[in-house]
C-alpha cells in the first residue's frame, strides 16, 4: 500500500450525489442491518467535523449494493479494503513516539482512529464484503487533510530503514524524529541531484570526446 494520492478514487458515485429530501421508498438497509436514524445523526455529525456534507441513509445502502457487485480482495470490497489499510496506517503514525505530525493533521488523524476503534460503528464490521465502508466514508472525509501528512509518513518510514541500515542498528535503536527526516530527504535529493548533473556531462575535458573514434 501506498498512500501517494492526493485525493482518493471515489469509492461510490451514490456518495457523491447531492442530498435530497428522504422519503419512504428510499434504502435504508446495508446488507441486513438496518441503518438506525439516532447513529446515522451522530454519522454525520462526525462527518460535520472533518468538513464533509452530510449522508442519507439511501446514499450509504445504495454505495454498499454497488460495492457489494465488485470483485473481494481480503474478504471486503478493494475501496473498503485499500482505506482500512490507509486507516492503519493513520493509526501507527499517531503512535508513532518518533513522528510529531503535523499541527493541521492530528485533529482530523485522531477522529479517524477513534471512530476506527468505537465498539459500536454505523456498520458491523463483521458483514461480508461491505463491512467498514462507515470506517472507508470516515477517511474519504479525512483524506483532504490527511494526504499529505501521511505521504510524509510513509516517506519517514522509509528513511528511517535506510539510516538504521548506514548505522548498523535497528530502527528504534537511534534517534529519528521529522526533523532528521527533513535533513535526510534533503540529502537524499541533493545526491539524485548531484547524479543526474554526472550523468548529463562529462569528466573528460572540452574537445577531449574527438580523440576517441570507432574505426
Amino acid at each position: 500500500m501506498h498512500a501517494q494520492l492526493a485525493s482518493l478514487p471515489p469509492l461510490s458515485s451514490a456518495l457523491l450525489q447531492p442530498e435530497t429530501t428522504d422519503h419512504p421508498a428510499r434504502r435504508c438497509r446495508v446488507g441486513h442491518v438496518a441503518l438506525q436514524e439516532a447513529a446515522l445523526d451522530e454519522f454525520n455529525a462526525l462527518l460535520a467535523r472533518l468538513h464533509h456534507v452530510p449522508l442519507l441513509g439511501d446514499q450509504i445502502a445504495t454505495a454498499a449494493r454497488e460495492l457489494a457487485r465488485q470483485p473481494v480482495s481480503d474478504h471486503r470490497a478493494p475501496a473498503i479494503a485499500q482505506r482500512m489499510r490507509l486507516a492503519h496506517t493513520v493509526t501507527q503514525m499517531l503512535a508513532d513516539p518518533e513522528w510529531q505530525p503535523a499541527a493541521d493533521a492530528v485533529e482530523p488523524a485522531r477522529l479517524v482512529v477513534d471512530y476506527a476503534r468505537r465498539p459500536h460503528q454505523l456498520i458491523p464490521d463483521n458483514l461480508p464484503v461491505i463491512g467498514g465502508l462507515d470506517k472507508a466514508v470516515v477517511v474519504d472525509a479525512a483524506w483532504p487533510q490527511l494526504a499529505g501528512e501521511v505521504d510524509c509518513y510513509l516517506d519517514y518510514r522509509r528513511l528511517r530503514v535506510i539510516e538504521a541500515q548506514l548505522r548498523h542498528c535497528r530502527v528504534f535503536e537511534f534517534h529519528f524524529g521529522r526533523q532528521e527526516w527533513l535533513a535526510a530527504r534533503a540529502a537524499e535529493a541533493a545526491l539524485i541531484g548531484h547524479c543526474r548533473r554526472v550523468g548529463s556531462s562529462s569528466y573528460l575535458p572540452g574537445g577531449a570526446a574527438a580523440m576517441f573514434r570507432v574505426s
